[in-house]
């Protein structure tokens, strides 16, 4: 028969030889303590990394994947499902997500530490010449839509072990939980709405959380920025039905997004909005000065005080507006990264990268595998692992949430859906 039980009793039943135990177990304590609050730096950075420590390792890039283990990118725009379009028709059966030609795969997707990103299920603007003058002309971009949100979803359930459609806040939660990629739809442009607000709600209906109010093109609803050196206005911002559109949005709990917009656009939809908005793929004028970067004197109109309102900018990797041609690399991301932060807070600043929709990447962030690299060089200049956590996807998803509850709400106090309809439509009678 074992002795164990008789000696545990003896130390039991023993003062001195408690006390003795007790003496050392104390030391043992306070010297761990000890080396915890003042000898920590000399401690391995595969200690410091323990749950249990919660130190802050030396390697830049060890305490960058340590972070994004327990807070994955969540990516605001890739455009992914355009080359599906392009290089494979939409034929899903063709598309092998193991290794695909531009920047996103599932290899690169998990070496990246991504947990969940917006398929952005563009289509291009119209000619102006096609659709006319006051965008009547059928151009199929409804039509084309509709093929982009059929084939994300087809793609998505074709490797169900990695990748789980989402459809909102704590769907994203849940799906990275599961060691998945949270897969949410963005509509790219007011321009795939075909004029009408019940479009959006069919949208809606099929797993589309936000959609951007214009891309390069104005359109019904609102202007663009355009491209370099950008537009000529057109409604002077929005238009009546674009503020109709913004209502009828915030009702359903989809996200607006102010990326692509002219900054008189985007300063009046931050006053329209009752919920928080996103940029989902939009940098720093300041830094970058071309018209597709969100300016100062709008980055200040976001936050949570009097006359601002709560929003992530999350930062384009274009080299063209990141950077003049051939400086477009991790730091000059960074730069925008912290500059957004230094301007509107840390608690308003993401990523979204355009990912497949853009023609180059910046050195060193070549594809959706390299997001370390942009969280390492931030870990470098003094973020901490709280406020990186915020900007690879905790502030998203507190913008998110904050829709969802203005939807609820509006919802509860028996808002009527929006049938604001295009004034110049031949079809159908303006007012009944």
């Amino acid at each position: 028969m074992s002795s164990e039980p008789a000696v545990a009793a003896g130390v039991q039943s023993n003062p001195k030889t408690r006390s003795v135990v007790w003496s050392i177990l104390t030391i043992i304590t306070i010297a761990a303590l000890v080396v915890l609050l003042f000898f920590s730096d000399s401690l391995p950075d595969k200690v410091k990394l323990s749950p249990l420590i919660g130190g802050n390792p030396k390697d830049p890039m060890l305490a960058a994947l340590g972070i994004l283990d327990k807070a994955p990118v969540i990516d605001g725009h890739i455009d992914l499902p355009i080359v599906v379009r392009y290089a494979y028709a939409n034929n899903v059966t063709k598309t092998d997500m193991n290794s695909m030609p531009m920047h996103v795969d599932i290899p690169r997707l998990r070496a990246g530490k991504v947990g969940g990103f917006f398929w952005s299920v563009y289509v291009s603007c119209a000619e102006p010449e096609a659709e006319g003058e006051d965008f009547l002309n059928a151009t199929w971009r409804v039509r084309d839509t509709l093929e982009q949100i059929d084939v994300s979803k087809l793609v998505i359930e074709k490797y169900p072990d990695t990748f789980q459609f989402a459809l909102g806040s704590q769907d994203i939660k849940s799906a990275i939980a599961n060691g998945k990629i949270a897969s949410l739809l963005g509509v790219e442009g007011g321009h795939q709405l075909g004029n009408s607000i019940a479009v959006l709600r069919q949208y809606h209906a099929l797993g589309v959380r936000y959609v951007t109010l214009t891309h390069t093109c104005h359109n019904a609803f609102a202007d663009s920025c355009g491209y370099e050196p950008g537009k000529v206005p057109l409604h002077g911002g929005l238009s009546s039905l674009g503020r109709a559109l913004i209502d009828e949005m915030n009702r359903l709990g989809v996200l607006v997004d102010l990326s692509h917009t002219s900054d008189a656009t985007a300063t009046q939809a931050l006053k329209q909005s009752k919920a928080p908005v996103i940029w989902s793929h939009s940098s720093a004028r300041a830094v970058h000065n071309v018209p597709r970067n969100v300016p100062d004197e709008v980055l200040r109109l976001v936050g949570t005080d009097e006359g601002q309102k709560d929003a992530v900018v999350m930062v384009n990797f274009a080299p063209q507006f990141v950077a003049p041609d051939g400086q477009a690399d991790v730091n000059a991301v960074a730069d925008h990264v912290e500059h957004i932060a230094k301007v509107a807070g840390k608690k308003h600043v993401g990523l979204g990268s355009d990912y497949d929709g853009i023609g180059s990447t910046p050195t060193g962030l070549e594809d959706v595998s390299k997001y370390p690299a942009l969280i390492a060089e931030l870990y470098r200049r003094g973020w901490n692992k709280y406020e990186l956590a915020g900007l690879t996807g905790a502030n998203l998803l507190r913008v998110f949430e904050g829709a969802e509850q203005v939807s609820k709400q509006l919802k509860a106090q028996g808002m009527l859906p929006v049938f604001d309809l295009y004034d110049k439509r031949p079809d159908l009678p303006v007012e009944l």
